[in-house]
C-alpha cells in the first residue's frame, strides 16, 4: 500500500496542519469508498474506527519521539518499552505500518489490531473498538479495505499537526450530521449541534471539582465541552469528573473513543438503558447525584418503558407523576432532577411541547414549578437540528437558585434572528438550516447568567403570573414577541393623497378631451 503522508507544498519534510475542512473532505471521500458496500447509516462506525486507529498510532509515535528527546533514550527502545508510555500502548500487531503492509485478510488484520489495543489498554476494554466487524468479506473486500487504509495514510494525526484540539469531535459531529437521516433517528435524539451544546454548558457553568452527568450521552459532546469549559475558565480539565450513559452499543463505543481522542481517559461512559437500568448507583443501592446534569434526551419518545417503571422503579425518580407511555419527555426531566445534588443545576434540550402540553404532563410540570425548580426557559430558533425543523428549547433546572431568582422563572426568547434592542445576531441562515452564531451563544448565556432583562428578549417572571397562565411555560406568553408597527408619517400621507388627487384630476381631464374628440356626448 502507498502510505506516504501528505506535506505542505514546497516542503517535503513538514506535514500539513490538519484543518477541519480538510478532515471533513477526507472523511467524505472515505464514505465514497464505502458507498455500495455497507448501509450509509453504518459509514460513521467504520470510518471513525479507522480514524481512531490511525490517531492512536500517530499519537503513539509522537509520544515515542517526545520521550526519546526528553529522556535521551533511543526511539527503538522507547517504542518497545510499555512502562515508558503514559498514554496508549500500541502493540506491534496494531501499528499502522503493519496494517498498511497487508495485501490479504485486511479485515482480519484490522479486527485483531483493534482488539489488541483494547486488550492492552484498560481505559477502552469491554468492546469499545471491537463493536464493528471489518472482516465481513461479503460486504468489505480486501480491495475496498486496502483503498480505505491507503486513504487514511494520507494525513498525520499527531497533536502538533492539528489545527484544533477538538477537531476529531467536530469531525464526528460532521459524520453524524451527514448520515443522521439514514440512521433513522428522531429530531434531536442523536446529534446536538455544537453551538447548542456550547450554549447549554455555558448556562449550567460547570466548575473545577464538579461531577457532571449526561444520562443520554450519545457521542459524549456535552461532557467533552464541559471539560473544555472548565479549562477555558482557567481550571484544569483533570479536575472535572465526567459520567455518561448510552443505550445504543455503537454510539456508546464511539462515545468512549471520543473521550479518549480528547484525552479524557478518566471519563466513565456506561452502556445500557438509563430508565430501566441506571448504572450510577451507590453501594447502598441509591441513585448517585451530580453537581451538573446535561442532556439532549430523545424527544417525544414513543416507548419509554412506562409499564416497567410502574412495576419496578426502585429509585423514586418519578415522584411528580408519569407522562403518557408514548411521550417520555417528562420521564427524562424527572430522571435528571433526581440525579442532581442539593446544590445541583441541570440543562436539558427538549421539544417545545414540554412547555405547554396539558393533562398528565401539566400535572407533572405544576409541582415542579411550585417547588421552584425551574430557573430558565430558552426558546431556540427553528431549524437548528439536522433532521427536524422543530425549534426546541433549553430548560434550566436548579435546586439551589440564587436569592434574586427565587420564586421566578427567566424566559429568554431567542427565535429572532437579530435582537431588536442589542442588535445581536442570534443565528445565521445556512443553505439548509440555521446555526447559532458565536456572538449569539455568548449573549444568550450572559443573559441567563446575569439575569439580564431586555424588551422582546428576556424577562424574569414571578410564579404567580405563571400560575395565572395555568402553568404554561410557552415563552411568547411572557416575552413580547410581536413585530412593532412601522410609524406613520401623517404629513407625508396627506401629501401623497394630494398627489393622487392631482393625478386623478389630470387623468379625468385627458379622458374628457378624448371623449370630445370622439364626439361622444
Amino acid at each position: 500500500m502507498d502510505t506516504e503522508q501528505e506535506t505542505l507544498p514546497g516542503d517535503e519534510n513538514e506535514p500539513e496542519i490538519l484543518e477541519l475542512e480538510t478532515l471533513r473532505s477526507h472523511l467524505w471521500e472515505a464514505a465514497d469508498i464505502l458507498r455500495g458496500s455497507i448501509d450509509a447509516a453504518d459509514y460513521k462506525n467504520y470510518i471513525f474506527g479507522l480514524l481512531f486507529l490511525k490517531r492512536v498510532n500517530d499519537r503513539f509515535e509522537e509520544e515515542t519521539e517526545e520521550i526519546s528527546k526528553d529522556h535521551d533514550i533511543p526511539e527503538d527502545v522507547v517504542e518497545t518499552d510499555r512502562d515508558l508510555h503514559e498514554e496508549f500502548w500500541v502493540p506491534e500487531r496494531a501499528r499502522w505500518d503493519h496494517i498498511a503492509a497487508q495485501d490479504t485478510d485486511i479485515g482480519a488484520t484490522l479486527n485483531k489490531a483493534l482488539a489488541a489495543i483494547e486488550d492492552e489498554n484498560d481505559e477502552i476494554a469491554d468492546r469499545v473498538l471491537t463493536s464493528v466487524d471489518y472482516n465481513d468479506k461479503d460486504r468489505l473486500s480486501d480491495a475496498t479495505l486496502d483503498e480505505l487504509v491507503t486513504h487514511f495514510s494520507k494525513h498525520r494525526y499527531r497533536n502538533a499537526d492539528l489545527e484544533d484540539p477538538d477537531i476529531f469531535g467536530r469531525a464526528y459531529e460532521y459524520l453524524i450530521r451527514k448520515f443522521a437521516d439514514d440512521s433513522g433517528k428522531k429530531g434531536g435524539e442523536f446529534y446536538t449541534p455544537r453551538e447548542v451544546v456550547q450554549l447549554l454548558v455555558e448556562c449550567v457553568d460547570p466548575d473545577a471539582g464538579d461531577r457532571v452527568y449526561d444520562p443520554a450521552c450519545g457521542s459524549g459532546g456535552m461532557l467533552i465541552y464541559s471539560a473544555h469549559h472548565v479549562e477555558q475558565e482557567g481550571g484544569d480539565r483533570d479536575d472535572i469528573s465526567l459520567y455518561g450513559q448510552e443505550k445504543n452499543l455503537n454510539t456508546w463505543a464511539i462515545g468512549q473513543m471520543n473521550m479518549l481522542l480528547h484525552e479524557l481517559q478518566d471519563a466513565t461512559i456506561a452502556k445500557g438503558d438509563t430508565i430501566v437500568e441506571p448504572k450510577f448507583v451507590t453501594e447502598h443501592d441509591e441513585l448517585e447525584v451530580f453537581d451538573r446534569v446535561v442532556a439532549n434526551p430523545p424527544w417525544n419518545q414513543k416507548k419509554w418503558n412506562k409499564e416497567w417503571v410502574q412495576e419496578n422503579e426502585p429509585y423514586n425518580r418519578f415522584q411528580y407523576g408519569l407522562p403518557p407511555k408514548n411521550r417520555g419527555d417528562w420521564s427524562w426531566i424527572q430522571l435528571m432532577l433526581a440525579s442532581l445534588s442539593e446544590t445541583g443545576k441541570a440543562g436539558i434540550v427538549m421539544d417545545n411541547g414540554v412547555l405547554f402540553r396539558s393533562r398528565s404532563e401539566k400535572k407533572i410540570r405544576k409541582p415542579i414549578l411550585e417547588e421552584d425548580l425551574v430557573e430558565a426557559v430558552i426558546a431556540l430558533p427553528e431549524n437548528l437540528f439536522y433532521n427536524t425543523g422543530s425549534p426546541g428549547c433549553i430548560l434550566i433546572l436548579n435546586k439551589d437558585k440564587p436569592a434574586g431568582r427565587k420564586g421566578k422563572v427567566q424566559f429568554i426568547y431567542a427565535e429572532d434572528q437579530t435582537l431588536r434592542e442589542s442588535e445581536v445576531q442570534v443565528y445565521e441562515e445556512l443553505s439548509n438550516q440555521n446555526q447559532l452564531t458565536q456572538e449569539g451563544v455568548e449573549y444568550l448565556a450572559e443573559t441567563h447568567l446575569t439575569s439580564r432583562e431586555e424588551d422582546h428578549h428576556s424577562r424574569l417572571v414571578a410564579l404567580e403570573e405563571i400560575e395565572e397562565n395555568n402553568w404554561n411555560l410557552n415563552v411568547p406568553r411572557y416575552v413580547d414577541t410581536t413585530e412593532p408597527e412601522e410609524p406613520i408619517d401623517v404629513s407625508e400621507k396627506l401629501n401623497e393623497l394630494d398627489r393622487l388627487a392631482e393625478k386623478r384630476q389630470k387623468t379625468d381631464e385627458e379622458l374628457q378631451e378624448y371623449m370630445e374628440e370622439l364626439d361622444y356626448r
